[in-house]
C-alpha cells in the first residue's frame, strides 16, 4: 500500500497517456474504419455502387486483419512502423498499431449498421432526385447514427484493452504502469489501481455513448 501512494504522482501521466493514444486511435483508425465501412456497404451486391471485385478485396482484407490477436498484430505491423519513421515502441508506436488493428473492426461496424436503414429511404430519396454519392455520404450516416454511435462506443471500450496491452513494447500508459511497478514489483495495489482507473474511463465513454446515442434516436 505504501508503495501506491509514492507511486501515485506516476498514475495521473499513465492515465493521460492512456487518453492520448486512445483519442489518437479513435481519430486515424475511425476515420480509416468509416471510410472502409462505407466501401463495404457501397460495393455489395444491390447497393448504390456494386462492384464485386472491389467488395470482395476490401472484405478478403478486412477478414484477415480483424481476427488477428492484438498482441501479435504489435509484433506484426514494426517493420511497416520503422518503415514510415515510427520507432517499434513507445506512444507513437502504440497509436500506430492500434489505428491498424481498430479500423479493420470499424469498418465491418460501420457496414453492419449502414446495412440498418431502411430500402424504402434510399428508394425514396432517389425518387426525389438525390445522387447516389449524396445519399451514401449524407443521408445513411445521418438515418443509421444512433447504432454507428453505439458502433464506435464499443470500438473506444475495445481502444482501451488494447492501450493496457500496448503497455507491453513499452508504450507507456496504464498498462505500462501495471505491468512495470505491479505486476514485475508484486505489488497487487499498484495492479488494482491501475485497473480502477481503467473501469472509470470505460464505465464513463459507456454512459456517455449510450446517452448521445438515446437523444439520437429519439430526434
Amino acid at each position: 500500500m505504501d508503495r501506491l501512494i509514492d507511486l501515485l504522482p506516476e498514475l495521473w501521466p499513465a492515465t493521460a497517456e492512456t487518453l492520448y493514444m486512445i483519442t489518437l486511435s479513435l481519430i486515424f483508425g475511425g476515420l480509416a474504419g468509416f471510410l472502409i465501412g462505407l466501401a463495404l456497404y457501397a460495393t455489395r451486391a444491390g447497393s448504390l455502387f456494386p462492384n464485386r471485385v472491389v467488395f470482395g478485396i476490401v472484405n478478403v482484407i478486412v477478414n484477415t486483419f480483424r481476427p488477428i490477436p492484438f498482441i501479435i498484430l504489435l509484433a506484426a505491423v514494426q517493420p511497416l512502423a520503422r518503415a514510415v519513421g515510427i520507432r517499434g515502441i513507445g506512444i507513437e508506436f502504440g497509436v500506430f498499431a492500434i489505428s491498424i488493428a481498430s479500423m479493420f473492426a470499424i469498418g465491418r461496424i460501420v457496414e453492419q449498421n449502414l446495412l440498418t436503414v431502411r430500402p424504402g429511404v434510399i428508394e425514396a430519396a432517389r425518387a426525389s432526385g438525390a445522387s447516389r454519392s449524396r445519399i451514401l455520404f449524407r443521408l445513411v450516416p445521418r438515418e443509421s447514427l444512433g447504432p454507428l454511435v453505439l458502433g464506435y462506443t464499443f470500438i473506444v471500450v475495445a481502444l482501451v484493452d488494447m492501450t493496457a496491452i500496448a503497455g507491453a513494447i513499452a508504450a507507456g500508459g496504464l498498462g505500462q504502469f501495471a505491468l512495470v511497478n505491479g505486476f514485475r514489483q508484486f505489488n497487487p495495489w499498484v495492479t488494482w489501481a491501475a485497473v480502477l482507473v481503467i473501469v472509470v474511463i470505460v464505465q464513463g465513454v459507456q454512459f456517455f455513448g449510450n446517452a448521445l446515442a438515446r437523444r439520437i434516436l429519439r430526434r
